[in-house]
């Protein structure tokens, strides 16, 4: 019997209908963080995301993304919380 367990960020913060996911790869030199961010929406009752973005979306996501370097930045010096955005 197999299970598949899906992969979670480590982060996540989210403005709006835009979201920022922080995930943590380990490697030799300690833990490594990457980011993906998505536009959220819904088509009929099921939540979908996009890689595309609008030009009324592209304030936000700045924000997020300085949102996430913030966060990375505070995770590596020891400084973070654990409450989410």
């Amino acid at each position: 019997m197999s299970t598949s367990t899906k992969a979670r960020p480590v982060h996540e913060i989210r403005i709006g209908r835009i979201k920022a996911a922080i995930w943590g790869n380990e490697t030799d030199n300690g833990i490594r963080h990457n980011v993906t961010v998505s536009r959220i929406y819904k088509e009929k009752d099921v939540w979908k995301d996009s890689g595309s973005f609008g030009r009324d979306d592209l304030p936000l996501v700045v924000k997020v993304i300085d949102r996430a370097h913030d966060w990375i930045f505070d995770e590596a010096a020891g400084n973070n919380s654990d409450s989410k955005d």
